[in-house]
């Protein structure tokens, strides 16, 4: 697996070790539920997850699948990797991770990479526990950020930036007032700019009688 295969949409990295009982677990298990939030505001296919695992060479991809299934990560477009010593050094440098060993295991930063969809640091999240907006805005903003080519990619950017965060359900929801803003706003611009021009038009007019 190349990171390069992953190109053309934005990607979650994390970094965790397989022998992990409290820290890894949990934090695996928050970002289970911010990617299944992400998926449902955002799209199924709209972004890739990587979670990386930096105890080599215990982290195997064997160990790596079984972490997986006792965290009960069986979510579409994530991936649990094993690098090799040297991809797992430059990788680390790159994305600003650092973990030493313990008498506990390891001491390490607990942070989500957000890489935009040319490989590129766009966002850092840190800390065991965030708020939902934390991840999915930054993947939001990359989405809706990126090129629309047909009327059904349009109404799908409308739709997500229409889509808001409600902290009383602590979901995200289809906002419809800002559809109606957002109507209104571009009335009021057509309206505008058409009195503008009638304008124009009347005060050449004007002076070719004149």
């Amino acid at each position: 697996m190349r990171l390069s295969s992953y190109r053309g949409k934005p990607l979650l990295i994390n970094f965790i070790y397989t022998g992990c009982f409290q820290v890894c677990p949990a934090t695996t298990r928050m970002l289970k539920r911010g990617v299944e939030a992400a998926q449902r505001t955002l799209g199924p296919d709209s972004f890739h997850v990587a979670s990386i695992g930096f105890n080599l060479p215990f982290d195997s991809p064997e160990a790596m699948r079984a972490f997986a299934r006792q965290q009960g990560v069986m979510v579409p477009g994530w991936d649990f990797l094993t690098p090799d010593t040297a991809t797992l050094e430059v990788l680390a440098g790159d994305l600003g991770f650092s973990y030493m060993p313990s008498p506990r295991g390891f001491d390490h930063i607990i942070q989500i990479t957000v890489l935009d969809a040319r490989g590129r640091v766009y966002r850092q999240i840190y800390g065991d526990d965030f708020a939902l907006p934390q991840l999915v805005e930054p993947l939001k903003e990359l989405i809706t950020g990126a090129p629309r080519q047909n009327v059904a990619s349009v109404l799908d950017r409308v739709r997500l930036l229409c889509t808001v965060y409600d902290p009383a359900s602590g979901t995200y929801r289809f906002r419809y007032s800002l559809l109606f803003e957002l109507a209104g706003g571009l009335i009021g611009l057509s309206a505008t700019a058409w009195f503008f021009l009638r304008e124009l038009r009347h005060s050449r007019a004007a002076a070719k009688t004149g």
